[in-house]
């Protein structure tokens, strides 16, 4: 995880729809900080350095601490909101962290090693079907990223969540099963389970229901 980012905002004087308005007029996003039992403190960002902060990447793991008036507060971003024909922001809302608390995101999923995957060097698909994973973590402990080495990976064979190392405390959200994160396709033509099959079982549900339409058929023609 990427060390806590400071960040200057301002308290927005006044709440409601009036306020927010006039904040945006003033080339501010309005926003609010929120959760630790405590009241909720209405806040103003410039829109430029809040713009300049997304283009960063990872701005919903990462870990700000927000200068509010000199008071300073520990959040993650857990919501915003954005103008549908420009879509630049249009509210933002920050969870106010508490010592040892833990939150829920999710983590965007990278893949290394291709030349080393010998599915892929025969011709297969990586065939991504989670592009990011949902955990619940300590909110010091937040990964930017889940990497996955595809190295030794055969054509036709699944890559599941335990192919990924969880910071110590952490846990999927997904708890009953050991999901696909990804798999590597068999090319056309060459047989083995399409693309649009995965191990969460949604290709032997299909094929359960064909087998059993074809039998249907054959008694009602009897």
């Amino acid at each position: 995880m990427a060390d806590m980012v400071p960040m200057t905002v301002e308290a927005r004087p006044g709440v409601g729809k009036g306020a927010a308005r006039a904040a945006r007029r003033a080339g501010y996003v309005p926003g609010v900080i929120y959760g630790a039992g405590k009241e909720p403190t209405t806040i103003q960002i410039l829109g430029s350095q809040l713009l300049k902060t997304l283009k960063k990447g990872g701005f919903y793991t990462t870990m700000f601490e927000l200068d509010v008036n000199g008071e300073k507060h520990t959040v993650i971003p857990k919501a915003m909101q954005k103008n549908l024909l420009n879509g630049l922001p249009t509210h933002v809302d920050f969870l106010r962290l508490a010592k040892g608390a833990t939150v829920t995101i999710e983590v965007p999923v990278e893949f290394i090693n291709e030349k080393a995957c010998p599915g892929l060097e025969q011709g297969g698909t990586l065939n991504v079907v989670r592009h990011a994973v949902e955990v619940e973590v300590l909110a010091t402990a937040m990964p930017d990223t889940f990497t996955i080495d595809l190295s030794g990976f055969e054509l036709g064979d699944s890559i599941n969540a335990s192919a990924i190392t969880l910071p110590e405390g952490a846990a999927f959200t997904i708890t009953d099963r050991d999901f696909t994160v990804a798999t590597i396709a068999t090319p056309a033509g060459m047989g083995g389970a399409s693309e649009d099959e995965d191990a969460d079982g949604e290709g032997e549900t299909a094929e359960a229901g064909e087998e059993a339409a074809a039998e249907g058929e054959g008694e009602s023609n009897d």
